[in-house]
């Protein structure tokens, strides 16, 4: 059992508050509460995650590189830049609850990440790796050197249920109250992890599937997580269609109207003006052109192959496979659920969609293109479930043992999707079909060769219920407040370079940039806009063969200059 902790006292006069947060695999987010009301004082969010690369297998490989430490410092300087957004006044911060998956929680406490990074038991063996329980802890922020808040306050971290899957699959079960239902359901997080838990006949099955960023608007060419400015969806008007767009709010709100077969607007700057498209936005434009015969995957049939939303904003065939990557990963995934469970596709009535991809998603939309089961009676909206696990811990510090006796029945049933062979099989097929074209009714005669699950058409129209008309419910008073720049950036003077630009041509996230007049010039690298060990464009861009990626990452932390 875990004691809930002590709250130290303060200075007279002084609000006691906590903050909650939420460590994802694609950015972090933050809220400041006043214990005494349970109010939401302000909220902040990053653009993006501090270290290099997308997912985290990216970050994995940068903490086996350079050190857990130094990952570690990396986490905890934008930990605490975010905690500086928020608007603390004269308040004293007694409890930090924080949540997320097993890879980020391990690396915000600096505890062992191998299990994490290699499968198999006898690998571990032979590297000497015990295994962390990963159980709920409560320990005071003076055990976490570098973290600026009072030494007594309490930091909560939740359990995990397996190595892959952690808090962040609680926080889906416990938030969504899937378990208090008597019908078949499922609930899905739609993050670069997508976490999910299928109640079929009163048991509880999970598991988690490597979808990647696209769902969550990164590895898009003009994709951006859920921000201001970003299009998160797209309505039919007529021949044209709507730019659905989150105001500054995160409210959605009526944008531009597109021809998708144009560059140019046809209504002007008409609405919500648009910078960027999220991973919902993505969906629902690969949705559309899918309606209109634009899109037939993997080809897009326009005439320079590029979906428009004006603006300088497209999509890419490349873009359609990423994101139908992403799309097949999630269903491969509720399939094996599916398999596991003895269920078949029919019998999912209700499914509940998490984080901000699963909050702004399209449920008509997303269920055509194979997110959803295709014949659910009813979808539930219900926001960022993690976050708000994170909340009621800090709030209620208590509900660490309930959490505790979850992790350890749902052990009992967790699916590892990686050792099924119903996950590969569907996957494959998945690939097929948007990245080769595959006919839906030769995947179709594939699944029942498998002896897998079938695949009914979609049919019927679901009753969609918004539980969270954003995936932050509540800001707070104070609003919100955005970390642009995170991380570090490492700059070095390379024997050999020429300063051609070749590897900044070659770099597809802007990461890299050329400084000074010196021979050699000065490469520096902006860590968190690096796509990472994925990527690796940049070496083989570079003619003199002296461009090597993980010289920036080696590079130690005095050499790295953090971005103010």
């Amino acid at each position: 059992m875990t004691a809930a902790p002590a709250t130290p006292p303060t200075a007279r006069g002084r609000a006691r508050l906590a903050v909650a947060m939420d460590l994802g695999t694609s950015g972090f987010r933050a809220q400041v509460l006043d214990l005494s009301s349970g109010e939401v004082i302000s909220t902040a969010v990053t653009a993006r995650h501090p270290l290099p690369g997308a997912n985290v297998i990216d970050h994995l490989h940068f903490a086996l590189e350079l050190g857990v430490e130094t990952a570690r410092e990396i986490i905890l300087q934008t930990v605490n830049q975010l905690i500086g957004l928020l608007h603390t006044g004269n308040g004293e911060v007694v409890r930090l609850a924080v949540c997320g998956n097993p890879t980020q929680l391990s690396l915000f406490q600096g505890s062992e990440i191998r299990d994490l990074a290699f499968a198999g038991p006898r690998k571990l063996k032979a590297l000497g790796v015990e295994p962390p329980e990963r159980a709920a802890t409560v320990r005071p922020a003076s055990e976490f050197p570098g973290l600026a808040l009072p030494s007594g306050c309490a930091v909560i971290v939740p359990p995990a249920v397996r190595h892959e899957v952690g808090a962040d699959a609680l926080a889906l079960i416990v938030r969504s109250g899937i378990t208090d239902r008597e019908e078949t359901a499922i609930a899905i997080d739609y993050g670069t992890n997508a976490e999910m838990a299928l109640l079929h006949r009163g048991r509880l099955f999970t598991g988690s599937a490597a979808a990647g960023p696209a769902l969550e608007g990164q590895h898009i060419v003009c994709g951006s997580l859920a921000m201001p400015g970003t299009i998160a969806d797209l309505i039919a008007e007529g021949d044209l269609h709507r730019l659905i767009v989150l105001d500054a709010a995160m409210q959605p709100a009526p944008g531009a109207l597109v021809d998708l077969r144009k560059p140019a607007e046809s209504d002007g700057a008409a609405g919500v003006p648009a910078t960027k498209i999220t991973g919902t936005g993505t969906i629902a434009a690969m949705d559309q052109g899918m309606e209109r015969g634009l899109v037939v995957p993997p080809r897009i049939l326009t005439g320079d192959r590029r979906l428009h939303f004006g603006d300088g904003i497209f999509l890419t065939e490349a873009d359609v496979a990423e994101a139908g990557k992403a799309i097949g990963a999630v269903r491969a995934g509720y399939f094996t659920l599916l398999n596991e469970a003895g269920a078949n596709v029919e019998d999912v009535r209700t499914a509940y969609l998490a984080g901000a991809s699963g909050t702004y998603m399209d449920a008509i939309k997303a269920r055509r293109l194979g997110l959803v089961p295709p014949l659910v009676k009813t979808v539930r909206h219900i926001g960022n479930t993690s976050l708000a696990l994170a909340r009621d811990l800090a709030l209620e510090p208590e509900k660490l043992d309930a959490l505790d006796a979850l992790a350890t029945k749902l052990r009992e049933t967790h699916c590892l999707f990686a050792a099924t062979k119903t996950f590969s099989r569907v996957y494959v097929l998945e690939l097929s079909r948007w990245t080769e074209g595959m006919p839906m009714a030769t995947y179709r005669d594939l699944l029942r060769q498998y002896g897998l699950p079938e695949l009914p058409p979609v049919s019927g129209t679901p009753v969609v219920v918004h539980e969270a008309e954003r995936d932050i419910e509540d800001h707070g008073r104070m609003g919100l407040a955005t970390l642009q720049r995170v991380g570090l950036v490492v700059g070095l003077r390379l024997d050999g370079c020429t300063g051609c630009r070749a590897c900044l041509d070659a770099c597809p996230a802007g990461a890299l940039a050329l400084e000074g007049i010196f021979e050699p010039p000065t490469l520096s690298l902006t860590q968190a806009l690096c796509n990472g060990v994925a990527c690796r464009r940049c070496e083989p861009a570079c003619p003199s063969g002296v461009f090597h990626l993980n010289a920036f990452f080696e590079a130690t932390a005095s050499r790295a200059a953090p971005i103010a």
